[in-house]
């Protein structure tokens, strides 16, 4: 068996067999295969796609190129949530432990933010000492202590996606559905879980801009997972403006410490709440989605979810003093509020463009070894649909470096849209995939 054959049979719109596919993947991780065959592999893929069949046998041979865990111990369905990421969501920090709180244990491998995306981890990491880099030994006691955890992706955990990712996202071959999916799954179903929901955002600000192609992908998700015997179903939510109304990694955590306790805008409720209910469901601890969505409600509301997440921060290292009173929290040095030039209604607010913003005065990442500085970001203080006059503040920019300013300011600007009449209301939740 060659590399060079297997390459071939794909490049001419063949179906490769699961061996051939193991062969491509364990040399690879190994070594035995160099990068420039891999490369080619992966075009061949982006421009020919995969069978449902080929796209299992990826996910599984990249599943299995590191530990799975065993979650055997811990009593009950282990269930977990996939973001494709957007602006503003920071939907895993109240959806966990909340979901936790009403009896269903929730493993979390979450990513770093990149471009105008944040991630689950940077804002994690804005809380003093917390760690997401723990022993994958402690990730499993913390599971069995409070039935949840959130880390990042270690060595040990799917290497092979590791380094096939690093590979795509310099070949050009990050958009292909096929590789999406293994490169999703192989991490997540690495965490010995039963049941998974997929939050699929479409729009500015998502990483699939069209309904059409965020449907392909949740089918893929929901498909592929269903085959390798997950409970799996995604939610095709809406990214044409940024959920919630904070960007930035620090705000975003006060803005989850308020949804669970009971408050905040009511986007990020409405979608921690419909989430939950599916990984409820899928974890047995509600009978139907309206039960999971009334018990998500209690303990969002009950502060069992509060709770459920100081003890997350305590045992994961993190400082319970600045959860318990958020004005502990360092804040950024400076704001700087951004006002209409116009009366009207919100018609649009671009949310790639206020990611974008948020990243230029430091709170995300232009490269991978880009320095956040947590303490930055934006504040919207106008949401699509709402009436603005002349003068009314737009948003708020809370910075440190002054120079950095003027350019989140002039994207700021032309990320909200004014127009004379309130736009027509879209759903928060476009479609639900099922398998």
């Amino acid at each position: 068996m060659r590399a060079q054959d297997i390459i071939k049979i794909k490049r001419d719109g063949g179906v490769l067999s699961r061996e051939d596919i193991r062969f491509l993947i364990d040399g690879y991780t190994a070594g035995r295969i160099p990068d420039y065959q891999m490369s080619a592999f992966t075009m061949a893929v982006f421009f020919r796609g995969m069978t449902k069949d080929e796209t299992v046998a990826l996910t599984e041979c990249m599943l299995h190129s590191g530990i799975v865990a065993d979650l055997g111990m811990i009593p009950g369905r282990k269930v977990d949530k996939h973001s494709t990421g957007g602006v503003g969501d920071k939907i895993s920090l109240p959806l966990a432990p909340a979901v936790a709180a009403a009896g269903v244990c929730v493993p979390m491998l979450s990513g770093r933010g990149l471009g105008h995306t944040g991630g689950t981890l940077d804002k994690l990491e804005a809380i003093p000492g917390f760690r997401v880099d723990i022993p994958f030994e402690r990730y499993v006691e913390i599971l069995q202590q409070i039935g949840v955890c959130m880390i990042g992706q270690t060595a040990q955990i799917a290497p092979a996606d590791k380094k096939l990712y690093a590979l795509r996202d310099v070949t050009a071959t990050v958009e292909s559905i096929p590789l999406i999916t293994g490169s999703i799954l192989s991490k997540k179903l690495a965490e010995g879980i039963d049941g998974i929901v997929f939050d699929v955002k479409t729009g500015s600000g998502a990483f699939m801009k069209t309904e059409e192609d965020s449907r392909r992908l949740a089918q893929s998700l929901v498909e592929i997972s269903a085959m390798m015997g997950k409970d799996a179903v995604a939610l095709i939510t809406d990214m044409d403006q940024p959920l919630g109304e904070a960007v930035g990694n620090t705000l975003e955590v006060l803005e989850s410490i308020d949804v669970l306790r009971g408050s905040g805008p009511a986007d990020v409720v409405e979608l921690t709440v419909e989430l939950g209910a599916y990984m409820l469901k899928f974890g047995g601890g509600a009978s139907s989605i309206e039960q999971g969505r009334d018990a998500m409600r209690r303990v969002l509301s009950d502060g069992s979810a509060f709770e459920k997440f100081r003890q997350l921060v305590e045992l994961q290292g993190g400082d319970t003093a600045v959860i318990t009173d958020p004005s502990c929290f360092t804040r950024a040095a400076h704001q700087q509020v951004v006002c209409a030039e116009q009366s009207g209604y919100i018609e649009a607010i671009h949310s790639e463009q206020i990611g974008i913003a948020s990243m230029v005065i430091g709170a995300g990442r232009e490269r991978l070894d880009s320095v956040i500085d947590h303490a930055v970001g934006l504040i919207l203080k106008k949401k699509v649909g709402d009436r603005v006059e002349v003068g009314e503040p737009l948003c708020v920019v809370e910075y440190n470096d002054a120079a950095k300013l003027d350019a989140a300011v002039a994207l700021i600007r032309q990320a909200y849209r004014i127009g004379a009449t309130p736009p027509a209301n879209t759903p928060l939740i476009r479609a639900i995939v099922t398998a």
